[in-house]
């Protein structure tokens, strides 16, 4: 993608099913669970870089022994610099003591981090300021181990201000008006309920001390997130460690945020990304299991796994910007994915290249575009395949060597055009500055392209325009080609996320902005103006029932009319070459990623009612010149 948009988070959970000692002798190492956790983590570095933070439970561990970690960092390279603040502990006991290592009785006891459980999150701030405070895990803590929450997650709700009444309701102040605070209290809420009763249960029975046992045994997890998440509107994986040593990993009842498990009799893992586990673990694809739609991964301190339906689970409508974008290449389905989305795209190109192949260069916007570039190319060959074989046969009975050879030297002419060259350093704050810096993002490679030659190139996606218009298009023009071509492997974006990407302003997308101009030149402003009371008016009633009524905006102008509007928005002034911007269709984006059909950005087809009242309030904001997230 070649505007700088943020990505959701990433979670990985690690339960070891076995004592230290086992993965010591197998091993070689009791640190066997914080390495697979340093994997997880750095093989997802791609979803979170604002933040990183770590969190660990130890089973059984004496009172009056710290049976609860946690180490978390904002720094440049936050993965490393956790790691590095937690292994500092064992560094300098090797130091100053290496025969207390081989204790793993004492370690245990005595050093942080050496516990079964892990839980690990990696942070894409979408909203407010980047402060440690604000990264995952977040602690609820209490001097009953049974009380204790470790939280972490890949979420946004829609609906905080509501579940944040429900707290003020309950008798709480929460402290923050906030996604996680409100999670994490309201779970906490339900967790104390769920210890007071099985702790009135047996009040007559048994010593406090023997109900603290009682209490760990009969947890009903399910049944405490049941209640708990009965009210969240958005897309989640929640993940969390209680004190005592069970776990959970909750999914949304639309399966809107992706998540994926493997268990073996050593390990239970969880993480965002299927190769992730695949890699970090050397197992096959087929053992790595989606946590369904609605349900929790659930693990008890007795090392017992189960999946139980926590939400009556909705239609499936996990999130296709992960497959065009957000997640690694690596994961078998995505790069299929991908492929499909370049192949399916290639008939539009070949229209707007007038069929002329033999003239036309194509390329790829660094570096998430490749996959799908490759897609675009077999879409290519495939053409050319056609034509190369009715020349052959053109060729009668005995055609000739030289014959054959010039006709299968037909092929597309594919070339590195573009190369992500320097990034906008922040530290400059003259704007006029900034626009300069932007122009040199990209370089390009010279002597490649003809000035008879139309150049191709494919984005994953296009939401803002603004790098192609301030740097990609001025940069390729430099190439003298008689016309630049941009496809979008994903069809427009037309609306704001709300369930874990920094997309949530009408006013940030390209497409948003050629439908209103469009409206401009048609002299159809008053839809503007009636959209916006249309939302004004059901803006008390209960999300529920609202109607996303933005998608009018769209309803006068066909697709291929609002493409041709962002063509004209996004050429600079100056630009020598034609430009012309292409998008994938909705259909083939089903087509392409069958099993993911969350496709809101583009339809405003929101699986929530959380999501229809965020794109109403975020277009009033626009109206209203606020610059604000809607949510």
């Amino acid at each position: 993608m070649s505007d700088s948009i943020k990505h959701e988070c990433g979670v990985a959970m690690l339960r070891l099913l076995k004592p230290l000692k086992y993965y010591q002798e197998k091993y070689g190492t009791f640190q066997y669970g914080l390495n697979k956790m340093y994997l997880l983590m750095e093989k997802q570095h791609n979803r979170g870089q604002d933040g990183v933070g770590l969190a660990n439970v130890k089973l059984d561990v004496p009172a009056g022994k710290k049976y609860i970690s946690r180490k978390r960092s904002i720094e440049t390279n936050p993965i490393q610099d956790v790691f590095k603040q937690v292994n500092r502990r064992f560094v300098e006991l090797e130091a100053s003591n290496p025969e207390k290592l081989k204790n793993l009785e004492w370690l245990k006891e005595n050093l942080p981090f050496t516990g079964e459980l892990f839980l690990g999150h990696l942070r894409y701030g979408t909203f407010g300021e980047n402060t440690i405070e604000q990264c995952h895990p977040f602690l609820r803590q209490s001097n009953w181990k049974t009380r204790n929450l470790a939280l972490a997650g890949n979420f946004n709700m829609t609906n905080v201000d509501e579940l944040f009444l429900q707290l003020v309701d309950l008798g709480q102040h929460p402290k923050q008006k906030a996604d996680t605070v409100t999670i994490l209290e309201k779970i906490g809420h339900f967790l104390d309920q769920a210890n007071d009763e099985i702790y009135y249960k047996y009040k007559k029975k048994f010593s406090k001390k023997e109900i603290t046992s009682k209490i760990e045994d009969e947890l009903d997890i399910q049944d405490i997130l049941t209640q708990s998440a009965k009210y969240w509107d958005g897309g989640y994986v929640m993940c969390g460690l209680f004190g005592h040593g069970d776990a959970f990993a909750l999914r949304d009842p639309n399966a809107i945020r992706p998540a994926y498990y493997y268990k073996d009799d050593e390990i239970v893992v969880v993480a965002s990304e299927r190769p992730v586990i695949q890699t970090s673990f050397n197992v096959n694809i087929e053992d790595v299991k989606e946590i369904k739609a609605g349900h929790a991964l659930i693990i008890k301190k007795d090392g017992t796994v189960e999946e139980k339906q926590v939400r009556e689970p909705l239609e499936r409508k996990a999130c296709s910007f992960e497959r065009i974008y957000f997640s690694r290449g690596n994961d078998q389905g995505i790069y299929n994915e991908r492929l499909e989305l370049g192949k399916r795209v290639f008939p539009k190109v070949l229209e707007s290249i007038d069929y002329d192949v033999k003239n036309t260069v194509f390329s790829y916007i660094p570096n998430t575009a490749e996959v799908s570039y490759f897609g675009l190319l077999k879409g290519c060959n495939t053409y050319l395949n056609e034509i190369k074989t009715k020349k052959i046969q053109a060729l009668g009975e005995n055609p000739c060597h030289n014959e054959i050879a010039k006709i299968m030297e037909i092929s597309p002419r594919a070339e590195k055009i573009a190369i992500k060259d320097a990034k906008l350093r922040t530290f400059i704050a003259s704007d006029d500055s900034r626009d300069t810096l932007v122009a040199h993002v990209y370089d390009i490679t010279y002597g490649t392209v003809k000035p008879t030659d139309n150049l191709v190139m494919i984005d994953d996606s296009i939401v803002r325009g603004t790098t192609l218009k301030q740097s990609i298009i001025r940069i390729l023009d430099r190439l003298n080609p008689k016309k630049i071509i941009i496809v979008s492997s994903a069809p427009q974006i037309r609306y704001p996320d709300c369930y874990g990407i920094d997309m949530a302003k009408m006013g940030d997308f390209i497409a948003f902005n050629a439908a209103v101009e469009l409206l401009k030149d048609t002299k159809q402003e008053h839809i503007l103006a009636e959209v916006y009371n249309k939302c004004k008016v059901q803006a008390n009633l209960p999300k529920e029932d609202m109607v996303n009524y933005v998608q009018d905006i769209y309803k006068p102008f066909t697709v291929e009319e609002i493409s041709l509007k962002i063509s004209e928005l996004v050429t600079p002034k100056g630009t020598k070459a034609e430009v012309e911007i292409i998008y994938q269709s909705i259909s083939d984006l089903h087509a392409s990623c069958p099993d993911h059909l969350g496709d809101w950005y583009f339809t405003g087809n929101y699986p929530t009612p959380g999501g229809t009242k965020v794109v109403n309030k975020a277009f009033m904001n626009y109206m209203e010149g606020k610059n604000k997230r809607a949510y």
